[in-house]
């Protein structure tokens, strides 16, 4: 027997309004199933299941609001009986019927009487998936009012960072131009829809020189230092009607450039579609914010606790250099930054980080 319990999907969640399960007593479920869906500041989040087993009890109800590490479920481990860990299921909803083939939420329904959202005509709009109580607050509410909540979050998470993390500040500029003539040239040879682009070159590029340094990849949890098993790049994602979101590259240092692509392309369009997944969110061991495709020649970044560093790409653009043979030309550059926690590291592995990163942008593998 195993408990499913309310995971933590960062710092700046206590707590969540679980919308629906997933998942019916009795169905035997393979690890990373996904068992329920709960809703949050940062949107609708899928469960997923962390260990294979049968779903023998649930015990959380459609429109609860429930702390983090509260229990969901109870499951039967593989070849355990579930029925001896059942128990009566709750008697049916009294709520009306959902719109034509799609679910919604006690919770959900509740708001949108509220606010006066029509649900036939929401459910048109978004086909295939239920809809969960943030379709309805984006549908019901005055545009400037939808981003409050997570940009709330935003700086509750980001005030704690501030006030127990002594932050510490390094930065470089690299030459990238030999990088991007070689990513060009690999681009050259795929299709457009299987290009890869230079964050995804720079990315793998950070997560393999974290293996130099590993006291910049994990968690300060209670005074301690955790270090991490794994690199999972947390990559900051700007939503399109304000917030950010942080979803993960798991193994990011493992990835092939191609793999790694992928994985950003999947983490960025399900954080913009609100169709996040528990493992998206819970797990980063250290973040990537680029703003370089914005403009931002340089940024110095926040650390989002309980992690120990976070890495900041500038723009990359054209400017002077000094050749090796002391001639002044022109070349692609970045503006790296890094921000670390004085607790576990100091300048010293960074300035060791930043060199590492270096090394491999100047000679990148496309492999």
């Amino acid at each position: 027997m195993f408990e499913l319990r309310l995971p933590s999907f960062g710092a700046d969640m206590d707590a969540a309004q679980f919308v629906q399960w997933r998942a019916e007593p009795g169905q035997a479920l393979e690890r990373g199933a996904i068992v329920a869906v709960v809703e949050t500041q940062k949107g609708a989040i899928d469960v997923e299941l962390w260990q294979a087993g049968t779903l023998a009890r649930r015990v959380a109800e459609p429109g609860q609001r429930l702390p983090v590490g509260a229990l969901l479920a109870v499951l039967a481990s593989p070849g355990e009986d579930w029925q001896a860990l059942a128990v009566p299921a709750a008697a049916p909803s009294s709520e009306p019927a959902a719109p034509a083939g799609q679910q919604v939420s006690p919770a959900a329904r509740r708001r949108a009487a509220e606010l006066g959202v029509d649900l036939a005509t929401l459910a048109r709009q978004l086909p295939a998936r239920p809809i969960t109580l943030a379709d309805v607050e984006a549908a019901g509410a005055p545009p400037d009012q939808r981003a409050e909540g997570m940009r709330a979050a935003i700086g509750a998470a980001m005030a704690r960072s501030k006030r127990e993390i002594p932050h510490y500040y390094l930065g470089c500029e690299i030459n990238v131009e030999a990088a991007l003539q070689a990513l060009e040239a690999f681009n050259r040879q795929r299709a457009i829809g299987t290009r890869v682009l230079f964050v995804a070159l720079a990315c793998r590029a950070i997560a393999q020189s974290l293996r130099e340094t590993p006291a910049l990849n994990g968690h300060c949890i209670d005074g301690r230092f955790q270090p991490a098993a794994a690199i999972h790049l947390g990559v900051v994602t700007a939503l399109r009607h304000g917030g950010l979101l942080v979803p993960t590259l798991h193994d990011a240092d493992r990835l092939s450039l191609t793999g790694l692509m992928e994985a950003l392309n999947a983490a960025v369009a399900r954080a913009r579609q609100g169709q996040l997944r528990s493992s998206d969110l819970a797990d980063s061991t250290i973040t990537v914010s680029n703003l370089g495709e914005a403009g931002a020649d340089q940024l110095y970044g926040v650390i989002y606790p309980p992690q120990v560093a976070l890495i900041a790409l500038g723009s990359v653009a054209a400017r002077p250099v000094v050749q090796q043979d002391g001639a002044l030309g022109v070349a692609r550059t970045l503006h790296v930054s890094l921000a670390a926690d004085h607790r576990v590291s100091d300048g010293r592995i960074g300035a060791r980080f930043l060199a590492a990163l270096r090394e491999r942008l100047q000679h990148p593998e496309l492999s």
